[in-house]
C-alpha cells in the first residue's frame, strides 16, 4: 500500500485516477480548490483537502502524513484562452504552485511525482504526426508555455536533487465526469446540447484534428508511470510519455459520430476559430506502450459512455 497525493482530484481526470489508487489498495489524499472539482466526484474512502495547491500550509499536509510514496500532480490550469487573456495568473498556478508543490515533496522525501503535462501544446504545429516525444517544442499559447516550463523544472529536480518523476502528456482527453460548463472540452459541451436538442457550434472549419483518449485509458497510463521502471537518460523527453491513441479526428466527424451516438440530430454552425488554438494535433504512444500499456476504448464506445453519463446528470 502507498500513500498517494492526488493534486487537482476533485476534477474530472484527477478524481478518476484518485478512485483508481484506491480501488487497488493504496491510501489516498486528494488537494483540491473546488475552483473547477467537485466533492460529488469522489469516492468513500478518499481523504479530502480543500486547498490551493500555492498555499504554504501544503507542507503541513505532507509533514502529518509523513510524506506521500506518490504525488500525482493534476492541479492545474487547464483553458488555453484564459491563459491567452491572463498568462500571470496561468502562470501563477501552472509554474508557482506546481514549485510550491515540488518542494514539498522534496523535503518530504516522496518516492515520485507524477506530472499531467500536455501533448496537446508543449508541439505546437508538429511537422510528424503521431508525434513522437523527441520532436521539437514550440507551445503557441501561455498554458503550453507553462506546462513545458514545468517539466524543466521537474528534470531540474531530478538531475539536482533526485526527485524521481514521470511526465504525462495528455492529448485531448475526455470522458463521464468531464463538466459541459467552465473549462469544458468539446465532448462534454456538445453531449449537453445535443441532450437538450440545440445546434452545436464549431470554431474555425471543423476540419482542425485532435486525438481522443478515454478517461479510463488514461487512468490506466497513470497507474503504469506510477510503478514503472523509468528510463535513465537526461533530459525532459526521458521521463516524458505521450498519452494518446495515435488517431485523428476532426472536429466535424467527432460532431456526426457524437450525433450518431446520442441518436439525434441537430444544426451544425460555425464561428470563427479561437486564438491560441492548434490545427491538428495526435500523439504517438510507442513509449508507453513498451511499457504494457495500450488505449483500449475505441472513440465511439467512449463517446457512448460519455454522452449517457452526461445525459444521466442533466436528468438528474
Amino acid at each position: 500500500m502507498k500513500k498517494v497525493l492526488v493534486t487537482g482530484g476533485a476534477g474530472f481526470i484527477g478524481s478518476h485516477v484518485a478512485e483508481a489508487y484506491l480501488k487497488r489498495g493504496d491510501r489516498v489524499w486528494v488537494v483540491d480548490d473546488l475552483s473547477s472539482g467537485k466533492l460529488s466526484n469522489l469516492v468513500p474512502g478518499i481523504e479530502f483537502v480543500r486547498m490551493d495547491i500555492g498555499d504554504p500550509d501544503l507542507d503541513r499536509l505532507f509533514a502529518d502524513v509523513g510524506g506521500f510514496d506518490v504525488v500525482n500532480h493534476h492541479a492545474a490550469q487547464i483553458d488555453v484562452r484564459k491563459s491567452v487573456m491572463d498568462p500571470a495568473a496561468d502562470a501563477r498556478i501552472n509554474i508557482v504552485g506546481l514549485l510550491n508543490v515540488l518542494q514539498c515533496a522534496l523535503r518530504h522525501h516522496a518516492g515520485r511525482v507524477v506530472f499531467v503535462s500536455s501533448g496537446g501544446v508543449v508541439y505546437g504545429e508538429p511537422d510528424v504526426r503521431p508525434t513522437p516525444e523527441t520532436a521539437p517544442k514550440a507551445p503557441l499559447s501561455p498554458y503550453g508555455v507553462t506546462k513545458l516550463s514545468a517539466e524543466y523544472y521537474l528534470n531540474y529536480y531530478r538531475r539536482v536533487h533526485g526527485l524521481e518523476y514521470a511526465a504525462v502528456r495528455y492529448s485531448n482527453v475526455f470522458g463521464p465526469r468531464q463538466d459541459p460548463h467552465g473549462e469544458a472540452g468539446v465532448v462534454a459541451i456538445f453531449s449537453e446540447r445535443l441532450y437538450e436538442g440545440r445546434g452545436l457550434t464549431i470554431y474555425g472549419n471543423g476540419e482542425q484534428t485532435r486525438d481522443y483518449v478515454f478517461v479510463g485509458d488514461v487512468v490506466g497510463a497513470n497507474l503504469a508511470l506510477t510503478d514503472a521502471v523509468l528510463p535513465s537518460g537526461d533530459g525532459i523527453d526521458a521521463r516524458g510519455f505521450n498519452v494518446g491513441t495515435g488517431e485523428e479526428t476532426t472536429v466535424n466527424q467527432l460532431a456526426a459520430v457524437m450525433m450518431e451516438v446520442a441518436g439525434r440530430k441537430v444544426e451544425v454552425s460555425y464561428a470563427p476559430a479561437r486564438p491560441g488554438e492548434l490545427q491538428n494535433s495526435s500523439l504517438a504512444n510507442t513509449r508507453l506502450r513498451s511499457l504494457g500499456w495500450a488505449p483500449a476504448t475505441s472513440l465511439r464506445e467512449g463517446l457512448r459512455r460519455t454522452y449517457e453519463y452526461i445525459a444521466a446528470q442533466l436528468q438528474a
